[in-house]
């Protein structure tokens, strides 16, 4: 019987050891040839829940890992001066009222003249046809018609100037209570909150934050695909995720956006041979339904349908 050499078995042991990382660094499942499948971790979409004028906090109402609803109260901030500065526009917009209230009753007044005076010229005028009143005498009452004209027209000026007032006041104090409303901050969408940054008492800037809070309805996950299986992949097709702390049940979900160039695998991938390869990033949504303590982080393999033809195995049905 032949012995072989170190030397001789050098080469097949190098050629077995390639086949075997080529074997390891293939995502494509041999029983289950319709489909690919990749790692990756859950991710939430985060949303910073911040003040919009720089300000003393005076409550933080939710804890971190607390659920909360769209529009749910969960902080509020000193509103002191802003409700004087409330208190000072609608001061404002009483004086402004009031002075349109007068400028109306002085045209009323002032038209009351022009009538006056227009009655007086119209009689001076037909005395003056009759040869009973002098030409001066209608010069005088022409004067004192065009004056009273001109003064009513004035009024109706002053009316206007008065109801733009107004208009200003008004404007002012719907900014004051709006920036009132500001001071009270809301969840703008339902999820849990992931970090509480401040605490009551604290003086923040405009723009501090005082919540994070993770949209758990826009939960994806991101895995990366060699060129020949995301080339197959299409935006809409239906897969599933399997989490590591929930191996036995399969969460509905579907491919919602491929990346449109090729990129080298990123180096949170587990494995060199895998960061060395380009591939195409993945991101695979959430649309399960049920009720399921979904973590951002948690990771898990996604499986995504490369055929609409193939069928769920039954393990991801």
């Amino acid at each position: 019987m032949t012995r072989r050499t170190d030397s001789q078995l050098r080469p097949l042991i190098t050629l077995l050891l390639l086949l075997a990382v080529a074997a390891g660094g293939c995502r494509r499942d041999p029983d289950h040839p319709g489909f690919a499948h990749a790692s990756g971790r859950l991710e939430a979409e985060q949303l910073h829940i911040a003040t919009k004028f720089a300000g003393r906090i005076v409550e933080v109402l939710v804890d971190e890992g607390e659920t909360v609803e769209a529009g749910q109260l969960v902080a509020r901030m000193d509103s002191g001066s802003v409700e004087a500065d409330l208190e000072r526009a609608r001061a404002e917009l009483r004086k402004a009222r009031k002075q349109r209230d007068a400028t109306r009753a002085v045209v009323v007044q002032r038209e009351s003249e022009c009538n006056l005076a227009r009655k007086e010229f119209e009689r001076a005028r037909a005395l003056y046809k009759d040869n009973v009143a002098s030409e001066s005498r209608v010069d005088q009452d022409r004067t004192r018609l065009e004056t009273a004209r001109a003064a009513c027209l004035a009024a109706e000026a002053r009316v206007e100037d008065a109801t733009a007032a107004i208009e200003a006041a008004e404007a002012v104090v719907t900014r004051i209570r709006e920036d009132l409303d500001e001071t009270e901050l809301r969840a703008p969408r339902s999820g849990r909150i992931q970090y509480r940054l401040a605490e009551p008492g604290e003086v923040l800037p405009a723009g501090g934050r005082i919540l994070t809070l993770l949209d758990l309805d826009d939960v994806t996950m991101t895995v990366f695909l060699p060129t020949a299986e995301a080339g197959r992949a299409r935006v809409g097709a239906p897969a599933r995720v399997l989490l590591d702390a929930m191996p036995g049940t399969p969460l509905s979900a579907q491919v919602s956006f491929i990346a449109s160039e090729a990129q080298f695998t990123p180096k949170e991938v587990e494995t060199e041979t895998e960061r060395q390869k380009l591939s195409f990033r993945v991101e695979v949504r959430i649309d399960d339904e049920r009720d399921l303590p979904l973590n951002a982080g948690t990771p898990g393999v996604a499986w995504i349908r490369l055929d609409e033809a193939a069928a769920w195995p039954d393990s991801l049905e």
